[in-house]
């Protein structure tokens, strides 16, 4: 990579950084007990896709710590649990898709990047969730079913089914921009496949924003 790129790159991780940061603070919304939804492992996610693992793991650091210190109030264990959560499911899509960079590749990235991310949250709910809440660890084991499956379970599936929807466009404008490089690997979805992502995108985010409105009570 020429020193041009590697400045076209580290300003693109900047700018991703930026927004990743700005649609947590600004789009955040609570959605069972004190678990809260907001969109930053979408921006993380198109940058991983972009750039590859590494910077989405670079993403995702920067932006966990920037929230640390400004919005949350969970400390450096909420700081360590929103890293591993944004890691295991940005960095997990962005190797798969790195080495398949097809449709197919995005989608089986999120797909599997997702379910790693509702185990792994699971499993560190259980251990970590205690020390910040002060809770007894077999009242947070019965809020793994009820409240923590379907929480890591809507926010993977809005996450992925935005970020299909957004990096086509996203991807094509930045590349018509000349700020990031075209992939000579990259193989074009036909129109009929790019149409049928955005109807099951949508579908899956309505159907999202339906269960997220039961669990408030809304519905």
């Amino acid at each position: 990579m020429n020193s041009n790129a590697k400045v076209k790159k580290y300003v693109m991780l900047g700018m991703l950084c930026a927004i990743a940061y700005t649609v947590m603070a600004v789009g955040r919304f609570p959605v069972v007990l004190f678990l809260k939804y907001d969109p930053k492992d979408v921006i993380i996610a198109i940058g991983g896709f972009l750039f590859g693992p590494l910077s989405a793991a670079l993403i995702s650091l920067v932006v966990s710590v920037l929230e640390m210190f400004t919005l949350s109030d969970t400390g450096i264990i909420g700081c360590i649990m929103n890293v591993l959560s944004s890691c295991t499911f940005t960095c997990t899509a962005a190797w798969i898709y790195e080495k398949h960079r097809t449709l197919k590749g995005a989608t089986v990235g999120l797909i599997i990047g997702g379910i790693l991310t509702v185990a792994t949250m699971l499993l560190w709910n259980y251990l970590i969730t205690p020390l910040y809440m002060t809770t007894p660890r077999d009242e947070v084991a019965k809020l793994l079913l009820p409240a923590f499956l379907p929480f890591n379970l809507l926010k993977v599936v809005l996450n992925g089914a935005i970020t299909m929807l957004l990096y086509k466009p996203v991807a094509t404008a930045l590349r018509k921009a000349h700020l990031v490089e075209v992939g000579s690997t990259a193989q074009r979805p036909t129109k009929r496949q790019h149409g049928g992502a955005i109807a099951v995108c949508l579908v899956l985010m309505i159907t999202c924003v339906l269960w997220i409105l039961v669990l408030q009570g809304i519905l």
